[in-house]
């Protein structure tokens, strides 16, 4: 790894307790070699990715990693704890700690290496070596790859070190498994050579073969939001567990320098897909029509045998999954979530929220499109526009009323999409294409019997079930092309509609009376607490699933076409609220700028912007650095500033725009002090709380020099979007 890593970036006696700490120490060991230029900034950074996943793994290691524009060439860091840091894996403390930093700009060849040394960390001889070296040198020529783990001298018990789950690497093959992840960095795929079947025997004992006896294979493609460690340590487990299985197990990863896309003749050969992501796989539409496992990239790294088992159990029975279209979800004002096929091996919790968010992404475009088009039509036609006769008979070019009536009919046909979307599009998150059919139907029946969000919801669950419970059918070959088109359309689309029109249709419908007619008649200290409620959500996880929930609501309750006062007074209290963080941070890096880092002051000049126009994300990178301090202070402001806007009775039509819709607001100045008093709030206590934080014996946070980005205090990362 050239010199990547020297002794002066080795700690094997790392004296931090938490994972903000650790970075700290390594980083400013980069620092003190001029590879980092801004370490506050560079250690921002560092937080955000560590926000986004836990950088722990299985098998005691941890890789905080990021690419940044305050680092002036590819380094690596490396340190031991004995007694073990936190940093999220599954099973304990990680005492290997790998700090990766990659410039904003770096080059093919310098991320190829960083992925080798990801490979190399599946390899337990290569850790076991790592624990038991006494100096630095040894440590970094050991991760360099200039000496293998055999001349380490290892002692004889330390290759029985915590290892991941589902490596096959062994001490005597380390050698080998590192030269190995190096050549395949280089192009981007990795075949996995058939054990135990090539010489004619039969396959591993309880694994299903191919129909025609050649060995199973199967395609895999990996992917990380930053592209460097997580997407090459899981393409080497499922490499090893595919090795272990007797499968062809071919790998296409996804990294940061690129990908090589595998041969067309490859994936037809194949006879399942594993996508371990948590980015969307590209040109995902490549693996249509095959059994397919969706899960996030570290199931690919701590249990890739039960991935394989699981590929091939869904070959078995026959199951297939459609691909997608390339790309992702339009993002909503709060963020955009990462589409999910139902994969089994995330949590049903996560999941549930998945395929909830999927389709709560695809309908907010309506909801934003239409609700603006009929606000405006309010604006310039007059509050009787509702009123107007069709169009298409009675348009005046030269009349505002005719205008106004133009706006709020396109409005209203946008606004009927916004069911059938949502259910076509949770069903689309649980089963793929074969789920909108009967998503959109099941949405659509929902509309008609007026069951509203509610049945939308339903009816998009309901959908997606019934979609994954006819895929797990075993069916014959010769009639699995036309399953998709013809025959899970047809059927599902039944099922949906007999339950949505005779068995839950009613009692939904009435539960959504319900909520509507309680929201109504909110009034009082009620209403107020509601607003102070819906503030605090939109500010807890800024763009996160919390946030959506009540994003979600009070978009719900707006998008009818005549919606009541209190619909409309729970969407200006969420708008304020979710002005509120963004905006503070801006005002707090203008009066105290001291307190902040170079960085988060550019960050805060953008973040006027944003909060201007509600997108509350602009305030995560503050969050990110540090959130003891900033996500309290947020949460308190937007309570203030929701309860404010629901006492002084702001309404909002329009279901976006910010301070752009102003005019579009029932009461607007007070609106407006409600959103200023909010800022107040959150700037006041960011500003007391960061001038009453304690500094580092290294001098971070002393004033002007920023934040001390990961304060080893701060123990809890917001939710990313």
């Amino acid at each position: 790894m050239s010199e990547m890593i020297t002794a002066d970036l080795v700690d094997l006696d790392l004296s931090a307790d938490t994972k903000e700490a650790a970075a700290r120490a390594l980083a400013e060991r980069m620092a003190a070699l001029g590879r980092v230029t801004d370490l506050d900034g560079f250690l921002a950074d560092v937080a955000a990715r560590e926000a986004q996943m836990p950088t722990g793994l299985d098998g005691g290691i941890g890789i905080p990693h990021c690419r940044s524009e305050h680092v002036t060439e590819p380094t690596l860091a490396f340190g031991r704890k004995a007694a073990g840091i936190d940093f999220g894996a599954p099973d304990g403390p990680a005492d290997l700690i790998f700090l990766i930093a990659a410039p904003a700009g770096a080059d093919d060849a310098h991320l190829t290496i960083l992925s080798a040394l990801a490979r190399q960390l599946t390899n337990t001889a290569f850790t076991a070596a790592l624990r038991a070296v006494d100096d630095t040198e040894t440590a970094a020529a050991l991760i360099r790859g200039d000496r293998t783990p055999a001349s380490a001298d290892v002692p004889a018990d330390a290759g029985n070190a915590e290892r991941p789950e589902g490596s096959g690497a062994t001490e005597a093959g380390a050698a080998d498994a590192v030269a190995s992840a190096e050549d395949t960095a280089e192009s981007g795929t990795a075949p996995v050579p058939s054990a135990g079947v090539e010489d004619g025997s039969d396959p591993v004992p309880g694994t299903t073969a191919a129909p025609d006896g050649r060995p199973f294979r199967v395609v895999a493609v990996t992917s990380c939001p930053t592209g460097i460690a997580h997407t090459y340590m899981a393409a080497e487990s499922l490499e090893n567990a595919g090795r272990e299985a007797g499968i062809e197990l071919v790998v296409e990863t996804q990294g940061s320098a690129g990908f090589t896309r595998l041969d067309p003749a490859v994936i037809a050969a194949a006879d399942g897909v594993i996508l371990a992501h948590d980015v969307p796989v590209r040109e995902k539409e490549r693996f249509a029509g095959k059994p397919t496992v969706d899960v996030g990239v570290k199931a690919g790294i701590n249990r890739p045998a039960e991935l394989v088992a699981e590929v091939r159990e869904k070959a078995a029975r026959g199951e297939v999954t459609a691909g997608s279209a390339p790309g992702s979800a339009a993002g909503s004002a709060s963020g955009t979530p990462v589409e999910r096929t139902g994969g089994t091996g995330d949590g049903y919790g996560t999941r549930l929220r998945t395929w909830l968010m999927s389709g709560v992404s695809y309908m907010v475009p309506f909801v934003a499109a239409g609700g603006l088009l009929i606000a405006l039509g309010f604006a310039i036609g007059g509050w009787q526009v509702n009123k107007a006769p069709s169009v298409m008979d009675h348009f005046v070019w030269t009349q505002a009323d005719s205008w106004g009536a133009l706006l709020f009919q396109i409005g209203g046909v946008a606004f009927n999409f916004l069911i059938p979307v949502l259910a076509g599009y949770i069903a689309y998150g649980m089963a793929d294409r074969p789920g909108l059919v009967p998503g959109f139907v099941g949405g659509s029946i929902a509309l008609t019997i007026n069951a509203g969000f509610l049945g939308g919801l339903a009816a998009g669950l309901i959908a997606g079930g019934v979609v994954m419970a006819i895929q797990k059918v075993r069916i014959p070959a010769a009639v699995r092309g036309i399953m998709p088109v013809v025959v899970i359309p047809l059927i599902s689309s039944a099922v949906v509609g007999f339950l949505m029109f005779v068995v839950i249709g009613k009692p939904i419908a009435s539960a959504q009376k319900g909520m509507t007619d309680w929201l109504n008649g909110l009034t009082g200290a009620n209403a107020v607490l509601l607003g102070a409620l819906l503030g605090l959500m939109m500010c807890f996880d800024l763009g996160g699933p919390v946030n959506k929930v009540a994003y979600t609501f009070a978009t719900a309750g707006i998008a009818v076409a005549n919606p009541g006062d209190s619909a409309m007074k729970i969407m200006a209290a969420v708008m304020a609220a979710g002005m509120v963080p963004p905006l503070a941070m801006a005002l707090a890096t203008t009066v105290r700028a001291r307190l902040f880092t170079p960085t988060e002051r550019e960050n805060g000049k953008a973040a006027w912007v944003l909060g201007a126009s509600f997108i509350t994300e602009g305030a995560i990178p503050f969050a990110a650095a540090d959130p003891l301090r900033v996500i309290p202070s947020a949460m308190a402001g937007g309570a203030v500033t929701g309860a404010l806007s629901m006492t002084f009775g702001a309404t909002l039509r329009a279901p976006h725009g910010g301070i752009f819709v102003v005019p579009l607001i029932g009461n607007p100045f007070l609106y407006l002090i409600a959103v200023a008093a909010g800022v107040g709030v959150t700037t006041a206590l960011v500003v007391v709380l960061k001038g009453l934080r304690k500094r580092s014996p290294s001098g971070a946070g002393a004033e002007g020099t920023g934040t001390g980005a990961v304060s080893p205090a701060a123990s809890k990362e917001p939710v990313a979007a």
